[in-house]
This record gives C-alpha cells, structure tokens and sequence, in this order.
C-alpha cells in the first residue's frame, strides 16, 4: 500500500472511532444548521479533526480542503492538497440510519492520486492509489458488466437543501425510472460512488455535490474501470457539481438521457461550485502535466490554484476516456 494512502486509512479509522463512540448516544449530541436541510453535529467536527491531526502529522506542509473548514486556508501554495468529507451522511447519521462514510482524497498538481472511503458501520473499506487499482478490504474491484440500462440498478440524490430545480430533478427520475430495473437514493454520495466501482450500482448521477462528495469516489471508479464524468460527458464533475458514474457501456446510455438536462441545471452547479472551496485563491492555473501519457488539463499545481479553480473551473483532473454514443 502506498504510504499515503497508509496516512489516509489510518485517518479514516480515527475518524470512524469518533463517528462510532458518538452513535451511541445520539440524542446528546450538539447540532447546527448550517443552511437550509444542511446540519453539523460534533461528531462531524471531531471527525474532522481527528483527520486532518493524523494527515498533518505526516505531512505538515500539505493543504487541507475539508468540509467543515478545518486548517482552511493553511499552505495554500502546496502541491499536495487532501479533500475531506468527514461524515458523508450527516442527516442519516443524526436519525441513526446506518448509511454513511468517511471520505478522504489526495490531490496531487490537480490529479487526484489517492483515495479512501470507509464505512464505519459495516467495515468496508474501499481503496485505490492511481495506477495501481482499487479495492474492499483486500479484494480487487471492478465495475459492473452489465450492458444494458434497462437491466440496471442506478443510484441517485436529491437536490433537498433548498429545492434548486426540484421540477426538472424530478423529470430526470422519471426519465430513469422508466429506463433502469430501479432506482435507489440513500443519501451519502460517496458511498454510493463507492458502491458503484465495486459493482453493487451499475450507475449512479447526482447534482449539487461538492469536492469532497466526489474525490475520492471519483479515483476508485476510475480505477475499478469504470466512467465518470459530469452531465456532458466531461471532466468539470469535481468542481462543476454534476456526476454521472457508470461502467463505460451503461454511461453512454445515462448520458445520451440526462444531458438534455444540463442546461436548466447550471445554475444550480454553479452555486455548489462557488460554495466548494474553502481555500483563498491565487494565481492562474499552470500548465497541465503528464499522466498516463495523457496531459492533465490546465491542471492547478498549489493549494491556491486549486481553490481558483472551485469558481474559474480552469483546474480539473485528467479526462476519463470516451465511450461511443
């Protein structure tokens, strides 16, 4: 296991003692709101915290882009930023629904490298170091085969903070009602992201996210051998909000249905965008770099850039490969 990724389990497990010890006793906990339907408790924050403790104890010189804020602003010409969601499924978390998770990301010069989602209810842990392939537990994963949409289990999320574009969401899950064996949304998106390189989903799509929703997601699909892109089929989903994630066969199939509906979501995107990035800006973006033989494009190479790249959306990782429509 790479050694950064090693960092990251070991801070994902900190963090899931924390989330664990506070479930026992939820009806003491401390909760705030932080907007419309969007609630903090003080587990997400001890969470957090115990993350971010493990990861610069290592690494002091790295950047830390994280949900509740936490070392914000810290190192922000750092190559190396970690992305944190330190309980993915806040609200199932609160009413003691057992469906949420530890996200945490690395990214290196806009590419994110390493990845690390854990499961603190059932123990799964779900890996992946970029070239080197993704897993739970100790068994390699990969993407479903299924080939065709219509025999597809897809997963989803609703736009329920404050009802942006309700209507034209609700269309879309018509859309795939009709298209898909079955739909599922339950409310931790990178679980479910999770869930889709291992197999258990054959798709899943989503707008409204955040960085930390979809970083580390993002690398074990990749790595699984699976698509991941936003609603044209592109590379903006880790700033721009939309996600569409599938095997390649079956993401050609979701995106051929849900990209007329990119348009009256924009809006929508573009706040979740604006309202991702915790880190002050600076600087243009550089030149991308070479992985895989493919250039990165305009990848950002510090903390900063990253953080310009949240509302420019100049900084994005390398394009996943495209599938035939």
């Amino acid at each position: 296991m790479h050694p950064m990724l090693m960092t990251a389990v070991k801070a994902a497990r900190r963090a899931a003692t924390v989330i664990n010890r506070g479930a026992r006793d939820l009806d003491l906990l401390t909760v705030s709101v932080k907007g419309p339907k969007d609630f903090v408790s003080e587990i997400d924050r001890g969470a957090e915290a115990a993350i971010v403790d493990t990861i610069l104890k290592t690494y002091p010189d790295h950047a830390i882009l994280a949900e509740e804020g936490t070392a914000k602003g810290a190192n922000a010409d750092a190559e190396y930023v970690w992305i944190i969601d330190p309980l993915d499924g806040t609200t199932n978390f609160l009413h003691g629904l057992p469906q949420y998770c530890v996200s945490i990301a690395l990214q290196y010069r806009g590419v994110v490298t390493q990845a690390v989602i854990f499961d603190p209810v059932r123990g799964d842990l779900f890996t992946a170091s970029r070239g080197r392939g993704a897993f739970l537990n100790d068994r390699r994963m990969r993407v479903s085969k299924r080939q065709h949409l219509r025999d597809c289990l897809v997963g989803t999320g609703f736009p329920f903070r404050d009802g942006s574009n309700l209507d034209t969401y609700l269309e879309m899950t018509r859309v795939m009602t009709v298209s898909t064996a079955g739909l599922r949304r339950p409310g931790a998106a990178a679980l479910d992201l999770a869930y889709v390189a291992a197999g258990f989903y054959d798709g899943f799509w989503e707008v409204g996210l955040n960085p930390w929703d979809v970083a580390a997601g993002s690398l074990l699909i990749l790595e699984a051998g699976g698509l991941i892109g936003d609603l044209a089929g592109d590379d903006g989903y880790l700033y721009g909000g939309q996600v569409i994630a599938a095997n390649p066969k079956v993401f050609a199939q979701m995106l051929k249905l849900l990209e007329p509906f990119r348009g009256a979501l924009t809006g929508q995107s573009a706040a979740a965008a604006s309202h991702a990035s915790p880190i002050p800006a600076p600087g243009p973006a550089k030149a991308g770099t070479l992985l895989a033989g493919k250039p990165a494009v305009m990848a950002a190479t510090t903390a900063g850039e990253v953080a310009q790249a949240a509302t420019t959306r100049l900084a994005r990782p390398p394009r996943p490969p495209r599938t035939r429509r």
